[in-house]
């Protein structure tokens, strides 16, 4: 018995010496995974997605037609799937298909980079789309629309418009993904604003660019979301961490972070680390679901790490692949 507990005690012993190569297989996989081209899975946008991202633009949109009220006005406010809502003005005609919108403004009016409301307000008016309906009814001063699909109650003073057709999308086969691509010279704009005023963005955000028809942007394209460390300066609390001290206290001449904004007040005689020559990083990837002249909606489709409004775009080399959406 001794024998055999001895036995026992060795071949255990001896597995659990063995037991770690698994571990050790695993960590040389690691820096591929860490490294510059990481494996994605895409999102795809769904209908809600599509017909319920909002836009930009600078084209005239009618207010002529509005909501009103319901069937249980003043009592209801807001209206969801399946209610019926009177609409103002006249001219209609039964089984008509409307959009519904929202003329939006930001309440809180931050900006999330230096000199963004400047820029959306060059761009146009930001619009929500709430969803659709159709005209049921018109032998009142008033018609009566049925709410077919929505994203989000509609209540009075939204207006409607005939309906927003949006076209079929083709969508890529996932695919590695350059965490470092260096610039590709392609058509570059920046996030100006996302849905619902969102500050920090991910998988399935709605998006709207700086750059619309005007500049070539399709339905369909795919564009790469970037970030220079450059772009950091724009933002007031990550500007602290330029000036923050980073090296250690054992060296004689530590490096600095250089840039134009801080030289000429400081001066310091260690190595210089330019920031432009800092490699940009690739965040994620975005589809554009609509264009107008100005502007462009889009969806993230994925991203490795928080994006934020004013992070760049740039188009990507690939052309899209699959099957189109329904």
């Amino acid at each position: 018995m001794l024998k055999t507990g001895v036995l026992l005690l060795l071949g255990a012993l001896a597995w659990g010496q063995q037991a770690p190569a698994p571990v050790a297989s695993s960590a040389q996989e690691e820096p591929a995974a860490a490294g510059a081209s990481r494996a994605v899975a895409l999102q795809k946008p769904s209908m809600a997605d599509v017909y319920c991202a909002g836009f930009v633009t600078k084209e005239p949109v009618s207010h002529q037609v509005f909501v009103a009220g319901g069937l249980n006005s003043p009592h209801a406010t807001h209206f969801m799937n399946g209610e019926v809502v009177f609409l103002s003005g006249s001219n209609y005609k039964v089984g008509q298909q409307l959009t519904l919108l929202r003329e939006l403004k930001d309440p809180n009016r931050y900006e999330s980079f230096d000199g963004q409301l400047k820029l959306l307000e060059s761009l146009g008016q930001t619009y929500s789309e709430l969803g659709q309906a159709h005209v049921i009814d018109t032998r009142q001063r008033m018609a009566i629309a049925q709410l077919d699909f929505l994203c989000e109650p509609t209540v009075p003073g939204d207006f409607a418009v005939p309906r927003i057709e949006h076209a079929q999308l083709s969508y890529r086969r996932p695919q590695q993904f350059d965490v470092f691509a260096p610039a590709n010279n392609k058509t570059t704009g920046r996030i100006v604003l996302a849905r619902d005023f969102d500050n920090v963005l991910g998988d399935g955000s709605k998006v709207y660019l700086t750059i619309g028809a005007k500049q070539g942007v399709k339905a369909g394209d795919y564009y790469r979301i970037f970030r220079t460390y450059e772009a950091d300066l724009e933002r007031p609390i990550d500007q602290l961490s330029f000036r923050a001290s980073y090296s250690d206290d054992t060296q004689a001449h530590p490096a600095h972070i250089a840039s134009s904004r801080w030289d000429k007040y400081e001066h310091h005689q260690g190595p210089a680390i330019k920031v432009n020559d800092l490699p940009r990083r690739s965040l994620g990837e975005l589809l554009i679901l609509s264009t107008s002249p100005t502007s462009a909606t889009g969806m993230i489709t994925f991203a490795l790490e928080d994006v934020h409004i004013g992070d760049g775009v740039e188009l990507e080399d690939a052309a899209p692949e699959s099957a189109s959406s329904k």
